[in-house]
């Protein structure tokens, strides 16, 4: 699939980049290459070390285009391609004094990236032949949230809303503040909401079925069902296919890889996971002479 790496992203990771070159060399630059290293020229190949779905290509490119534009790269693969263990992702050629200053910084973009889609395809491929989507949160490295976002897409997954600005998602500390200064019931939230900005998504986060069943009637897109039991899924599922509503159902909290088959087979719609961003260990590549 392709995840869409377009001007956004691109803006996104030349920010990031700048700031991690500049966090890696500092003032002075390689230290240890410009100790070491003359004008010889070299090919390294980037190695998966572990299977799993790469994401980063482009990112690592233009890293390696920061440090040096006369660098060339070679690759079979794209982001989302699932990669094995042993295999070259990627060829880089060009001035080793510069392979060398790149690499960490182009490593640490990759492997993160990679691990990121590399989670998501796993949960993804858990529930498979259900109609439930695997969506990240905005549990992100404050800065990385689109890159991050970007990879989630690449292993398979769905966004959720980018930020604050994109979409309603009227959570229980919303609901306890509105309510503490009004009398109004929880239906309200959605429909005043609506009122205010009539063109946006709106979801409301409940953590029972009677604060779900009270919702409902209002009509938001989504319904956020939080913490709940798969017994406690299958009865919300039944309650709005019961009601007839064209609602969206979410289930999020206590999500893993050996409960998320369960829940989708509840027939919720989505699943959100926010250690897809949070806690997706780094895919082994490894940066060596070809």
């Amino acid at each position: 699939m392709d995840p869409g790496f377009g001007k956004l992203e691109q803006n996104e990771a030349s920010r990031l980049i700048s700031a991690a070159l500049r966090e890696d060399l500092g003032d002075l630059g390689d230290l240890t290459t410009q100790a070491m290293i003359s004008s010889q020229r070299a090919t390294i190949a980037i190695v998966a070390r572990e299977p799993g779905v790469v994401a980063g290509l482009p990112v690592a490119r233009i890293v390696l285009n920061e440090v040096d534009m006369d660098s060339e790269w070679t690759s079979k693969f794209e982001d989302g391609s699932i990669v094995s263990a042993g295999e070259t992702v990627a060829k880089v050629s060009g001035r080793l004094a510069s392979l060398l200053t790149a690499e960490r910084t182009c490593l640490n973009f990759l492997t993160h990236l990679s691990g990121v889609a590399s989670l998501t395809q796993q949960f993804v491929e858990a529930v498979a032949g259900t109609k439930c989507s695997i969506l990240d949160t905005r549990k992100t490295i404050p800065g990385w949230r689109y890159l991050q976002k970007y990879a989630v897409r690449a292993g398979g997954g769905t966004n959720h809303r980018i930020g604050l600005f994109d979409g309603i998602l009227i959570k229980d500390n919303h609901i306890a503040g509105w309510q503490s200064s009004t009398n109004n019931k929880l239906a309200e939230s959605v429909t005043d909401s609506r009122e205010k900005f009539p063109h946006v998504a709106i979801q409301i986060e409940v953590d029972s079925l009677d604060q779900l069943r009270e919702v409902l009637p209002a009509g938001p897109d989504m319904v956020l069902l939080d913490n709940m039991t798969c017994e406690q899924l299958s009865e919300a599922v039944a309650m709005r296919d019961a009601t007839g509503a064209g609602v969206q159902l979410e289930a999020s909290g206590n999500v893993s890889l050996t409960t998320v088959a369960e829940i989708a087979a509840t027939g919720v719609d989505r699943i959100s996971i926010g250690a897809l961003t949070h806690s997706a260990p780094a895919l082994d590549l490894g940066f060596d002479f070809s």
